[in-house]
C-alpha cells in the first residue's frame, strides 16, 4: 500500500508530477503550495441557541454570511433535522442551492462521536454515524467532516490503549472518506485529546491523506497556547478560531495578530472558520469578532 507521504506527493501536483514538492516540511504534514491564502468561514455553532431552539435555520445562517461578506459556513450536523441521523436529500440539496446562489461555500460539517469509550459496540455505531454523515457531506459539497476523539479517557485504561481504539476507528472513517471525496478532520477539544502532541500522535498513526487536523485554538489549554497551536499548523486543513485561548488552564483573550504570524510562518491555504461564543446577542458577538479577525488577518 502507498504510505501517506507517497500518496500526498502524487496528489499534490498535476498528472505526471510524481515528485514531492521541495517545500514539504515533514513526512506526515499536509502538502500544499507555499504561502497564505485565507477564506473566512463561520461555524454555525456561533448561532447555537437560536439554531437549537428553532428561532433560526441553517438557511438563515447562510443569509447572514452573504450579507456580511463571509466566504463560507460550517454547517454543523447538530442543526440538521433528525440529527444524529443524516438529513434527507431534499433538505441537503435545498440548503446546498441556497448557499450556492448566495455565493457562500459550505466549508464543512461535523458530528459528535465518541471513539474513546470502552464500549466497542458504541464505537461501532458511531463509526457508522460518521460514515452516514460523510455521504451527507459529499452531497452537500462539503470537503471535510469534523469528528472528535471522545469526551474523556475512560478510567482504568491508559492513553495508549484508548488511542489504539481511536486509530482503528479513524482509519476506517478515513478510508470511507476517501471513497466519497471527503476529508475526516480531527478537532482536538480538550477532551480525550488535550495537547498538540497527543493529537499529532493520532494523526500520524492513522497515516492517511484523508485524515488531518481541524485546529481548535481555544481547546489547547496546557502551557503556552501559541506554542501548541504552532505545532499543529502543518497538520491543519481547517480551523476553529475562537475569542479565547487557554494558558495553563486559564482563559485569556486571543491575540489574533499572533495567530496570523504563526500562519504566515508556516503557510496555510484554505478556510479559517471562527466561533463567537460570548454571552448575549449572537449576531452582535459574531459581527464584532469578525471585524477583529479581518483587521488582524488583513482581510478588510
Amino acid at each position: 500500500m502507498m504510505n501517506r507521504r507517497k500518496f500526498l506527493a502524487c496528489s499534490a501536483g498535476l498528472a505526471g508530477a510524481a515528485t514531492l514538492p521541495a517545500h514539504a516540511a515533514a513526512p506526515e504534514s499536509v502538502v500544499r503550495e507555499p504561502g497564505v491564502k485565507l477564506k473566512l468561514g463561520l461555524n454555525a455553532y456561533s448561532f447555537d441557541k437560536p439554531l437549537r431552539s428553532g428561532a433560526m435555520t441553517l438557511a438563515q445562517a447562510v443569509d447572514f454570511c452573504a450579507k456580511n461578506g463571509v466566504d463560507a459556513i460550517d454547517t454543523t450536523g447538530y442543526y440538521f433535522p433528525g440529527y444524529p441521523h443524516a438529513p434527507t436529500d431534499e433538505y441537503i440539496y435545498t440548503l446546498k442551492r441556497t448557499a450556492f446562489v448566495n455565493g457562500v461555500a459550505i466549508s464543512g460539517t461535523g458530528v459528535r462521536n465518541d471513539f474513546a469509550t470502552a464500549d466497542a459496540g458504541a464505537r461501532k455505531r458511531d463509526v457508522q454515524m460518521v460514515k452516514d454523515w460523510i455521504v451527507a457531506a459529499s452531497k452537500l459539497g462539503a470537503p471535510i467532516i469534523r469528528v472528535f476523539s471522545g469526551p474523556t479517557q475512560p478510567a482504568g485504561y491508559s492513553f495508549d490503549q484508548v488511542m489504539e481504539w481511536m486509530v482503528a476507528d479513524f482509519k476506517e472513517c478515513a478510508a470511507f472518506g476517501r471513497e466519497h471525496g471527503v476529508v475526516v478532520g480531527l478537532q482536538q477539544h480538550n477532551d480525550c485529546l488535550k495537547t498538540a502532541d497527543q493529537t499529532i500522535r493520532v494523526i500520524e498513526a492513522v497515516d492517511s491523506a484523508w485524515f488531518a487536523s481541524i485546529l481548535d485554538i481555544g481547546s489547547l489549554r496546557s502551557g503556552d497556547p501559541y506554542a501548541e497551536i504552532e505545532k499543529l499548523v502543518p497538520y491543519a486543513v481547517s480551523w476553529q478560531i475562537k475569542e479565547e485561548v487557554g494558558r495553563n488552564g486559564q482563559p485569556e483573550p486571543t491575540d489574533l495578530h499572533k495567530i496570523k504570524a504563526i500562519i504566515d510562518r508556516h503557510g496555510y491555504r484554505g478556510y479559517v472558520p471562527f466561533e463567537a461564543l460570548r454571552p448575549g446577542d449572537p449576531t452582535a458577538a459574531i459581527v464584532a469578532f469578525l471585524g477583529k479577525i479581518r483587521q488582524a488577518f488583513g482581510l478588510c
